[in-house]
């Protein structure tokens, strides 16, 4: 499933190719899963809305849109297009002319001649739109990874009994962290995957702060990990994968002490660590 840094780098390409174009023909494919939003309401809705900006909230791409009619690109947001891209859900920019992928859901087609498409072979993504005049806006069930502080970050874990891998997965705590950087954080921070929460210290907390935030970052200027379907708003592959210190390196020797990667399941999960490095 595409993280935090693989749903920025697509929403970053998205906004930087379509912001201020205009949504003028919609098409969606007939299958009923990828729509929170009945298919046939989100084409009466999107058509003719301008998209004002698209950027990452938690796992989810927000496309902010214009008042349908409106000749304006700019302003406030009248209503939301909201995607969320499951297990192997891609969001692209292309042309009319591009081959067709197979299990393409959506193409929307711009103002510009480019073309907007969703595309999702395991029907786990979501397609949902929202009018801000009748719905709040979307927003993640917890705080982002990339601006919580300190302070906040400690408040999460404390008392928690459920151990700190399965903890940086609890979407409700963390909106945005997935295995790979659950994963590489805890390595980055020396902190076992099994160590429950409640029992780090702030000064362990901390580092677990700044190595989350500092992997996520590096990931993202890296354009994401492509360790499966994932790829960006292009098409092209991620490449944070060819840095990975334990995720998938089972047996491996330790990038820092040459000691082999172990793996365990942890919260139903694929875990890996070094056990030297990690305490």
């Amino acid at each position: 499933m595409p993280e935090l840094p693989e749903v920025e780098t697509i929403a970053r390409g998205v906004h930087e190719r379509v912001r201020g174009d205009r949504i003028v023909e919609v098409w969606f494919g007939r299958h009923r899963e990828p729509f929170k939003t009945p298919a046939a309401r989100q084409a009466r809705e999107l058509e003719g809305r301008a998209i004002v900006a698209v950027h990452r909230t938690g796992k989810h791409i927000v496309c902010e849109l214009g008042t349908a009619g409106d000749r304006s690109s700019k302003g406030d947001a009248a209503a939301q297009w909201i995607v969320h891209l499951g297990m192997t859900g891609r969001l692209l920019v292309t042309t009319p002319e591009a081959p067709l992928a197979s299990h393409t859901h959506a193409r929307l087609t711009l103002k510009s001649g480019r073309e907007l498409r969703f595309v999702d072979p395991r029907r786990f993504g979501r397609l949902e739109f929202r009018d801000l005049a009748r719905n709040s806006a979307f927003s993640a069930p917890g705080v982002d990874p990339l601006t919580i502080s300190m302070e906040a970050f400690a408040a999460l874990f404390h008392g928690r009994k459920l151990a700190i891998k399965a903890a940086l997965l609890n979407q409700a705590l963390l909106s945005g962290v997935g295995n790979i950087y659950a994963d590489e954080s805890l390595f980055r921070a020396g902190i076992r995957p099994r160590r429950p929460a409640g029992r780090l210290t702030k000064v362990e907390l901390e580092r677990l702060r700044l190595a989350l935030r500092d992997v996520l970052e590096h990931a993202i200027r890296l354009g994401g990990s492509s360790v499966s379907d994932y790829v960006d708003a292009d098409g092209v592959r991620g490449f944070f994968q060819l840095e990975h210190c334990v995720y998938l390196r089972t047996g491996l020797p330790c990038r820092h002490c040459e000691t082999k990667i172990l793996r365990i399941l942890l919260a139903g999960r694929g875990t890996h660590y070094c056990p030297k490095c990690q305490k």
